[in-house]
């Protein structure tokens, strides 16, 4: 399939360091832009707030998975125990909150955890392949490299202007992603 028939995905720009990120960060969000990512090799201070994100909603969909894996666990242990079964061992009492606290803390992390992976996927819209995976640059953002995202779905996006906004950015090695 030629360069021709292939659908543009976005443009990708490297910045040289994580100054100018956040600086091309500001400026993206300033001319418009709203659907466009930032890439670092570690968290820089402020980045987010420059990008104009929101707050994720991750860590409250676990934390009311947590809490319901607490209350199931703490509800089916009462009844098995104390309602359904009463069994007197050792003469210890039917209902003991100290020895239900390893299944509750259990029940609490597995909930939180496997809706943390799901809200998470949920949130990122089940995307799996992203266009920037097509770069032969891109995989030094991981090690020592900032870039910059453009997708091409921004209501703002036009390739060439596009490019050329990154470029004045301050983003170097500026490439239009094509895509099937």
């Amino acid at each position: 399939m030629s360069d021709s028939t292939r659908k543009v995905q976005g443009v990708l720009a490297e910045f040289s360091g994580p100054k100018e990120l956040t600086e091309a960060a500001h400026k993206l969000r300033e001319a418009g832009y709203s659907r466009f990512e930032l890439h670092s090799p570690f968290p820089i201070s402020g980045l987010a707030h420059a990008a104009g994100e929101k707050r994720s909603y991750v860590s409250f969909v676990a934390g009311v998975a947590a809490f319901l894996g607490i209350s199931a666990g703490l509800t089916m242990q009462v009844w098995m125990n104390g309602v359904d079964y009463p069994l007197v061992v050792s003469g210890k009492p039917f209902v003991s909150i100290q020895a239900f606290v390893p299944i509750i803390f259990a029940l609490g992390v597995l909930l939180a955890a496997f809706a943390s992976v799901l809200s998470l996927l949920v949130f990122m819209r089940w995307r799996y392949h992203f266009p920037t995976f097509s770069s032969n640059n891109f995989p030094r953002f991981s090690d020592d490299a900032f870039f910059a995202y453009i997708e091409a779905q921004d209501p703002k996006f036009d390739a060439q202007s596009s490019r050329e906004f990154l470029e004045r950015a301050g983003g170097q090695r500026v490439e239009v992603l094509v895509g099937p």
